[in-house]
């Protein structure tokens, strides 16, 4: 069996959004990709007050500077499509009100016909945390605790009665419901972190780091899960981000996902091996425009499959 395949939506600065998200989610569909994915970046602070990730001294990348907004994203690319799973790595939930987030997540879901899956995480950005105004920022597991509650319920049968930390819904009719029952995915790394997506979680979304990690990390995930009494199979999404270049890279410092297409590949088939579900490619800051995306996106396609990926 193959391993799934997914593609981003292009929500960078050198990308039209109106005409370039319908036409890439088109091509990719067409291609044979499974599913479309988006992430959130909510600003891009000038002067940086901290690195990016948190790291001092990392630099923030330039195509940070305007990101579209991920739901919107999604919206525009499930208008044009049919078939491929819509997907969020990650948003990040603690900037949003748990309620309308829930809200939007289930119109979204039920507008294209059950294919929304929800990735969360907690971010790291100072900056992106005050200017949402929604938690403080030594909140943010607490937030994404309260968000995934607050969906379970307002995805659920009606009436919906919650009475959260800051969510109060006394007796309502919510609507309208998901197609289906929306995942919920988690980018957990951190002890704390994985013990809630064992517990409340649909699956797991991992980083592409190096094949030998992500085995190690999936193996110690699985052992908790087991740990924990867990018996529901834990999805698994592999996000990558690859550094393309038209010609083979042939440093020796070569990082996994860095090179042309038949390097690219090869890190692939290498991470599949590991027994995830899905994989799924960041291609658009590498690419000059939505074209040459649609172009690389392909080959990969083609090569991966050939590979047996």
């Amino acid at each position: 069996m193959t391993t799934r395949l997914g593609l981003t939506l292009p929500q960078m600065r050198q990308y039209d959004l109106g005409r370039d998200v319908p036409d890439v989610a088109r091509a990719a569909e067409a291609i044979g990709f499974d599913s479309l994915w988006v992430f959130e970046r909510a600003l891009f602070p000038d002067p940086p007050t901290q690195g990016l990730y948190g790291v001092e001294g990392l630099p923030w990348p330039d195509s940070y500077r305007a990101v579209a907004d991920p739901l919107v994203t999604l919206t525009l690319a499930a208008a044009a499509t049919e078939r491929a799973e819509l997907g969020t790595s990650v948003l990040v939930a603690p900037l949003h009100t748990p309620f309308q987030l829930a809200k939007a997540l289930a119109s979204l879901d039920a507008a294209s016909g059950g294919r929304v899956v929800a990735g969360f995480g907690t971010g790291w950005s100072l900056d992106e945390y005050a200017a949402a105004s929604a938690r403080p920022f030594e909140e943010r597991g607490d937030a994404l605790d309260e968000v995934i509650e607050v969906c379970r319920a307002v995805w659920g049968p009606d009436p919906v009665v919650l009475d959260g930390t800051l969510t109060r819904i006394a007796s309502a009719a919510v609507g309208p419901k998901p197609a289906r029952p929306i995942p919920i995915l988690l980018a957990a790394h951190t002890g704390k972190a994985r013990r809630r997506l064992v517990d409340h979680a649909d699956g797991w979304m991992p980083i592409g780091m190096g094949a030998g990690q992500l085995a190690s990390q999936w193996r110690r995930l699985q052992d908790l899960a087991a740990e924990r009494g867990r018996t529901r199979p834990l999805r698994t999404v592999l996000r990558t981000n690859p550094r393309y270049t038209p010609k083979p890279y042939a440093g020796d410092d070569r990082q996994p996902f860095q090179g042309d297409v038949e390097q690219i590949v090869a890190d692939l088939a290498a991470h599949a091996e590991v027994g995830l579900d899905e994989i799924f490619l960041d291609l658009q800051g590498e690419v000059r425009d939505a074209e040459e995306l649609k172009d690389v996106a392909a080959e990969v396609y083609e090569a991966a499959r050939a590979a047996g990926v």
